[in-house]
């Protein structure tokens, strides 16, 4: 997504960070807040996108906010997250 306007940041990079942004978990300190938040000022396909995902994240949250996952399929997800990233970094290693 583009608005067809030149960012100080690229469209599709606001769009990949959207996610840790909405969870207040970036890398980089408030530059990189400020960075997101100046784009989606001058942005409308952004922040149209951004406000989206926030909807949807509250909601989540509202439906399914007080449910945790048993802990053995937490166990299980975490075991297969870590297999994966030894997978892609084995990757990137060729």
């Amino acid at each position: 997504m583009s608005c067809g306007r030149p960012h100080e940041t690229d469209c599709a990079e606001i769009l990949d960070r959207i996610y840790v942004f909405l969870d207040g978990e970036m890398d980089g300190g408030p530059e990189s807040y400020a960075l997101v938040e100046r784009h989606l000022d001058e942005c409308a396909p952004c922040l149209s996108e951004y406000d989206l995902e926030r909807v949807l994240k509250a909601l989540v949250a509202r439906s399914c906010g007080g449910e945790h996952a048993p802990p053995q399929l937490r166990q299980r997800v975490l075991t297969r997250i870590r297999q994966i990233r030894v997978e892609v970094a084995e990757i990137v290693e060729f």
